[in-house]
């Protein structure tokens, strides 16, 4: 039973950490400063966008990258938080 704490507990910070970055994303739009904080979101050089007439096609390749590499450096540390 002790292992299902550990994880719970990791689980509701996860969530806890989603919600922060969910709402600063939220807020990003009423608050002039966050908007061109994060107005780099969608737009690096590597995201690919195609647009035709009748079809639009959206690929965030480089955006992806770099969130992938964020996230792995929060579990990475939040790993070695709770192995002390």
């Amino acid at each position: 039973m002790a292992a299902w704490t550990g994880i719970g507990r990791s689980l509701i910070v996860a969530g806890l950490v989603l919600v922060a970055v969910g709402l600063l994303l939220t807020l990003a739009e009423k608050w002039p400063s966050l908007g061109s904080a994060f107005g780099w979101i969608g737009r690096l050089p590597g995201d690919l966008s195609v647009t035709r007439e009748r079809f639009s096609l959206y690929v965030p390749i480089a955006t992806s990258l770099v969130f992938s590499i964020l996230l792995s450096l929060v579990f990475y540390f939040l790993s070695w938080l709770f192995r002390r």
